[in-house]
């Protein structure tokens, strides 16, 4: 029985980056051996077993062969016969496909160090073009490596390409694809999943509400950048860039989405854009299973965040009715995100990216001094209902009233 290092965890090391992850592989050996060893199988489909100490996964050497359409059409075969090539060989990428022996010696039959070396997001084999789930992997890595300068090889984009031609994509279940996305959403460089994919053709298919923002034109006044894709694509970079949440990241990826709803004798205005979205957002995030958090601050960010954008204008009355429409007083930490997100907005535009947005810092100072007002017992005396909550905004409306438009930088 040998064991052997492989995947991630191999690739980062060489890289020097932090090991997030160790797997293990097992080549001349049966489950049986294991288990007796104290190891516990968790695998459904093949062995796959914990560590009795660390934990960490080990699984048996296997080979897959294809046998139906989509990512589960698979059969597996492992045997104490299955070499460490062959287990190799079924992996996605030649990043991927390196191992390391016990004593710290790389096995690297597929040239995956030279790959490194290049910075190239290769595959194996053809076999890639058997699994519907490697396109998403791959723009997901794209997303990771892109700091470190990897591109995709022009095989690989040719094969991706093949993939979505052959109606493979279509097969796509919506958890695999929300857990892919999720995880590429908060990658240094999310946007490029997304460019990846609508380069290969799986955008128009998979999210088609975001790929229909392309070639739909803004404003050059406010959006120098010109096309709705770019500039959405621009937005979440800078949510990357500053370290934003998930919830954050997809409120920027779906805030424009209306603006594919404009009819185009209309373009480049778009009025109406903000409650336009809510429609595509409910139906992009029924589709994939987003979480209703996500999808309840991805909503309130496209009804609103010209609304923020404004705030430096807007009446006391209506700012406080718009910490009503958000539900901020009894959700303040949303709102923040909710406040995040429309900076993204504001600041993701072709040379406007370090711009001051003040309006967001108002709005935080204006939050901050009506969430603690109350009542207080005499003020209440013979109040009930309807006349307490009207009260309560008067008393809100006052101090809402009298805060600055211009307020001090640490707020």
């Amino acid at each position: 029985m040998e064991v052997y290092l492989v995947g991630g965890a191999v690739r980062d090391r060489l890289l020097g980056l932090p090991v997030r992850e160790r797997d293990w592989v097992v080549v001349g050996a049966r489950p049986q051996e294991l288990e007796r060893q104290g190891y516990l199988p968790v695998g459904k489909e093949f062995p796959v077993f914990l560590h009795p100490d660390t934990r960490e996964e080990y699984a048996l050497a296997r080979v897959e062969r294809k046998v139906a359409p989509g990512y589960k059409g698979f059969t597996t075969q492992f045997s104490p016969e299955v070499t460490l090539e062959e287990d190799l060989k079924r992996r996605d990428l030649t990043i991927n496909a390196m191992a390391q022996d016990v004593d710290g010696n790389v096995v690297d039959p597929f040239k995956g160090r030279a790959d490194l070396e290049a910075r190239v997001l290769r595959h194996v084999s053809d076999a890639f073009v058997e699994d519907p789930v490697r396109i998403l992997r791959l723009a997901r890595f794209a997303a990771r490596f892109a700091p470190l300068g990897f591109t995709v090889a022009d095989e690989t984009r040719a094969l991706m390409k093949r993939i979505v031609a052959d109606g493979e994509v279509a097969a796509l279940v919506p958890e695999r694809v929300w857990k892919e996305t999720s995880r590429a959403l908060c990658e240094p460089r999310p946007e490029v999943y997304f460019e990846v994919l609508r380069e290969c053709g799986a955008l128009a298919v998979i999210f088609a509400e975001i790929d229909a923002l392309y070639g739909v034109p803004q404003p050059v006044k406010w959006h120098p950048e010109i096309d709705t894709g770019v500039h959405v694509m621009m937005a979440l970079r800078l949510a990357a860039k500053i370290d934003a949440p998930l919830s954050v990241r997809f409120a920027v990826l779906a805030h424009d989405l209306g603006k594919a709803r404009t009819p185009p004798e209309k373009w480049p205005a778009h009025h109406g854009h903000e409650s336009l979205g809510v429609e595509p957002i409910e139906a992009l995030c029924a589709r994939l299973k987003v979480p209703t958090q996500l999808r309840e601050l991805a909503v309130i960010v496209s009804k609103f965040h010209t609304h923020v954008h404004r705030a430096l204008e807007l009446k006391p009355a209506t700012v406080l009715k718009l910490f009503e429409e958000t539900d901020a007083f009894r959700r303040p930490d949303r709102f923040a995100e909710f406040l995040t997100a429309c900076e993204c907005d504001a600041r993701g535009r072709l040379g406007l990216e370090d711009r001051p947005y003040p309006q967001a810092q108002y709005l935080r100072a204006a939050i901050a001094s009506a969430l603690p007002v109350s009542l207080t017992e005499t003020e209440r005396q013979g109040l009930a209902g309807a006349a307490f909550g009207d009260k309560l905004r008067d008393k809100r409306l006052a101090v809402l009233a009298a805060l600055p438009k211009t307020v001090p930088e640490d707020l």
